[in-house]
């Protein structure tokens, strides 16, 4: 086949295979434990830089366990990449006044962007507790940082019923209500059934909230982890999944190929409904997501990778 006529034929497949415009990506990072972890972060985002993603987000561990680590990241995300960080704030065991400072710490930095969460609880509590003087839930949360500076704040939803809540309306009440308070979109929780967040979608849809819905997607890095996730957060495990690994436990390269081609045609599916914005939870891994991307049609551009001599050192918690 001539040149000329295999690139008619490829542009052809690809109109036809993910239909609409270029989606927008945005992913997430947790902050290093260690210097060995910080190495394999930082280049992680230094791969997935060139995709030009909308923003990338930090989070926040449990109880605000990585604090200092996760302003750190941010900070080095701002002066080192062309990055858009966005940083994660939780509710989970501090004071108003602490929370806002760190907010006042954010916005000075040039940080625009914030993703507001409850937060889980420390690790060996049973349950959440709010901070007697602090903010009880993640609505009173965006509604504080609304009111120390003029911040684009991202929250939660969950397709399939946040574990906790009473019922799937309560649910959507409380999405309705961040929302409410200030902020600008939500980005699901992971979930490996398709069908789940469309559905979730409609029944937003009927309850009056019309801001963006991001479907946030899990690349399956590892086969356990991803169903002990799915088991914390309620998220229902379809038979086809477990079918697709087994038998891959040994074979690295081939379970890479099935993950990537079940996140694509997750994508894919979401495109059909209208679905024109992703955000992967990249468990600080690019390979995958990598890989997704350019299934989707999004390349790196290599002109707008950072400089790479600065991919090797060390954060500073100086935020």
């Amino acid at each position: 086949m001539r040149p000329i006529q295999q690139t008619k034929k490829l542009d052809r497949l690809r109109s036809e295979s993910w239909p609409g415009r270029k989606p927008r990506v945005s992913f997430e990072f947790f902050p290093p434990k260690t210097a060995e972890m910080e190495g394999k972060l930082w280049a992680a985002i230094r791969r997935l830089e060139p995709l030009g993603p909308s923003f990338v987000s930090v989070t926040y561990g449990a109880g605000g366990t990585t604090r200092q680590r996760t302003h750190a990241t941010v900070e080095r995300l701002l002066t080192d990449t062309r990055l858009t960080p966005a940083a994660h704030l939780t509710c989970v065991g501090a004071r108003k006044h602490e929370i806002d400072a760190v907010a006042r710490r954010y916005w000075a930095a040039g940080v625009r962007h914030l993703v507001a969460l409850r937060g889980d609880p420390p690790e060996g509590e049973a349950g959440y507790r709010p901070h007697p003087d602090g903010y009880a839930f993640a609505a009173d949360l965006v509604a504080g940082l609304k009111q120390v500076a003029d911040f684009e704040i991202s929250v939660a939803c969950y397709p399939e019923v946040h574990p906790v809540a009473a019922n799937p309306e309560a649910d959507l009440d409380n999405l309705k209500r961040k929302l409410d308070k200030g902020a600008t979109r939500a980005i699901s929780q992971f979930f490996l059934d398709t069908g789940a967040f469309l559905r979730f979608r409609e029944r937003a849809a009927a309850r009056g909230i019309f801001a963006p819905i991001v479907p946030g997607l899990l690349p399956v890095t590892n086969v356990n982890r991803t169903l002990t996730f799915a088991r914390a957060c309620g998220a229902a495990v379809p038979d086809w999944f477990a079918n697709l690994f087994d038998g891959l436990d040994d074979d690295p390269e081939t379970r890479l190929c099935v993950a990537a081609a079940i996140a694509a045609e997750q994508c894919r599916m979401l495109q059909e409904e209208g679905v024109e914005e992703f955000h992967f939870y990249t468990l600080n891994r690019a390979e995958l997501t990598r890989a997704v991307c350019r299934m989707i049609g999004i390349a790196a551009d290599p002109a707008e990778a950072a400089p790479a001599e600065a991919a090797d050192r060390p954060a500073e918690a100086s935020l």
